[in-house]
């Protein structure tokens, strides 16, 4: 069992063995899903019945609720769709594993912990994130062109992105809406015609 860090390019999931934990950024800490946390440490069919004979149990033996523990945040789904789901940070996460007799504790709280540490680090110095995602792709056999290309793409998005959110636009779909306005005026800025010429004009506007 690995318990390496691995995020996909958003950061919205990251995997503990072969198991993937959706997270969410939200006031400015990492809050992570508590049936994904479930499902890696018990490899349980149901984590969600799982999780709500925990709390059940809980709520008999104590004072204290487990879902006191929890936020409403809204993670994407399996089928694209995103839903509130009970979602715990770091701290609490710590306090639902002891709940949970697994082998796997151990190695998950250091997996925790480090999720932790480097968001931290790379809140300080952002090129640690990029640096991470580098070896991330490498490690993963992209050729090093590729790899150049993509962090760097995805550096510019998330400028490009920040300075839309600093203008007030929050929603997802107002993201894609705004890239394919770029695109369009560029395209007829230029007098695009052909695929060849659409495509650069698509390029330029994603950039």
């Amino acid at each position: 069992m690995s318990d390496q860090l691995t995020p996909d390019s958003q950061g919205k999931i990251i995997v503990f063995g072969a198991k993937q934990i959706r997270r969410i950024w939200h006031d400015e800490q990492w809050f992570f899903s508590v049936v994904d946390i479930i499902a890696a440490l018990t490899d349980s069919d149901n984590p969600r019945n799982y999780w709500n004979m925990m709390k059940a149990r809980e709520l008999k033996q104590s004072e204290v609720q487990l879902s006191t523990f929890c936020v409403q945040l809204k993670l994407t789904s399996t089928d694209g769709k995103s839903y509130k789901t009970e979602a715990v940070n770091v701290e609490s996460a710590f306090r639902i594993i002891q709940s949970i007799p697994s082998p796997k504790a151990e190695p998950f709280k250091r997996w925790l912990a480090q999720v932790g540490y480097e968001r931290v680090q790379e809140i300080e110095n952002p090129e640690l994130a990029q640096q991470r995602m580098r070896k991330l792709y490498q490690d993963k056999g992209y050729p090093d062109d590729w790899v150049e290309k993509r962090v760097r793409g995805i550096a510019v998005r998330d400028e490009l992105t920040g300075e839309w959110q600093k203008r007030g636009i929050q929603d997802q779909r107002d993201f894609a809406m705004l890239g394919e306005a770029a695109t369009t005026e560029i395209a007829r800025n230029k007098d695009a015609q052909g695929l060849l010429k659409n495509k650069q004009a698509a390029q330029e506007g994603g950039t």
